[in-house]
């Protein structure tokens, strides 16, 4: 009897080890800045491959995610399972504040260092850099960060502020973390007439209609409006871009972090990856082809890039930006 017992037992053991896990199921909260088509084709696309999991989003922009969010957690109910946001600064003042749980087993195959958290409790889903844009009429056509600084580029560049844009911060960080850069180089723009006000879409505008010859600006839109025929090119500087991640997080306060984890897994994998591109962003995962229109992303060199420093300097960013450039 006792040995028909421990065969038996051994024998659930294996079945019970060779079966799969369990598929994940049950409501799924989602906070996200995605513009409102592309959040639904994330959710929808989610749902199909996880069609036991029904998700409710919100979505705002990253300021007012954050508000509401803040807002939640003072009054002691957070409500979402997790974060699909702008930036990893954002998400590193999560984490300081211990409010993102880590996903230790997460699968970042194809990621660079860097386009995750160390500690792996935030992933980056995207890559959407700050590159450079000219009129196709401009004297000049820039390959590096630094041209904007030359005698031909003189009252001719314009930029979002980083006071108002959240790229445009991150950006900022990134230069000013570059040692060949720095704040050398932002003083250098300003004295050479460069302006900055705004977000990316009037840069666009004011490059593509004549008012500036270059302009500091995320790619998808210039790339976008390129091939509208818009007389507008963008270039990615030779000393690299920065880039907005738009990383996903789950909260430690999640009510259902099994279906949490399998939508970072879903965001991360080939088919996540592939998604982000067929809405015409640049995949983070490696081997994934980006939009038409992108270079190759062997081709294209990212800014090392420290948020957690740049969570730390923020305010001195912005003062010291403000007192070059006014505002």
């Amino acid at each position: 009897m006792i040995r028909k017992a421990s065969l038996l037992a051994v024998s659930l053991a294996a079945l019970f080890a060779a079966a799969p896990a369990l598929a994940a199921s049950g409501k799924l909260v989602l906070y996200t800045s995605q513009p409102n088509e592309d959040a639904q084709a994330t959710v929808d696309a989610f749902e199909k491959a996880n069609p036991d999991v029904d998700v409710e989003w919100v979505r705002d922009g990253t300021t007012k995610v954050m508000a509401k969010l803040q807002a939640e957690f003072a009054a002691g109910s957070p409500q979402p399972d997790l974060l699909l946001i702008a930036d990893s600064v954002t998400m590193e003042g999560l984490k300081r504040d211990d409010r993102l749980m880590a996903y230790e087993d997460a699968d970042t195959t194809g990621f660079e260092d860097g386009l995750h958290d160390k500690d792996k409790t935030y992933f980056s889903t995207k890559l959407i850099t700050t590159g450079i844009v000219n009129n196709t009429r401009a004297g000049m056509t820039p390959t590096s960060w630094k041209d904007l600084t030359k005698e031909e580029a003189k009252g001719q560049v314009t930029m979002p502020s980083p006071l108002t844009s959240g790229a445009a911060l991150v950006h900022l960080a990134a230069i000013t973390q570059n040692p060949d850069l720095g704040w050398d180089y932002v003083e250098a723009l300003a004295k050479n007439g460069a302006t900055a006000a705004g977000g990316n879409g009037g840069i666009l505008k004011a490059v593509a209609g004549g008012q500036s010859a270059y302009g500091v600006i995320v790619d998808y839109l210039p790339i976008r409006e390129a091939a509208k025929g818009s007389p507008v090119n963008f270039v990615f500087p030779t000393e690299g871009v920065s880039a907005v991640t738009e990383p996903v997080a789950i909260l430690k306060t999640s009510q259902n972090p099994e279906a949490a984890k399998a939508f970072v897994d879903f965001l991360l994998s080939e088919e996540g990856q592939k998604l982000a591109a067929s809405q015409g962003y640049l995949p983070a995962r490696d081997g994934v082809a980006g939009p038409a229109g992108f270079p190759g992303r062997d081709q294209i060199k990212l800014m090392s890039f420290d948020a957690e420093k740049a969570l730390a300097d923020e305010e001195t960013n912005k003062k010291r930006f403000a007192d070059i450039f006014g505002g």
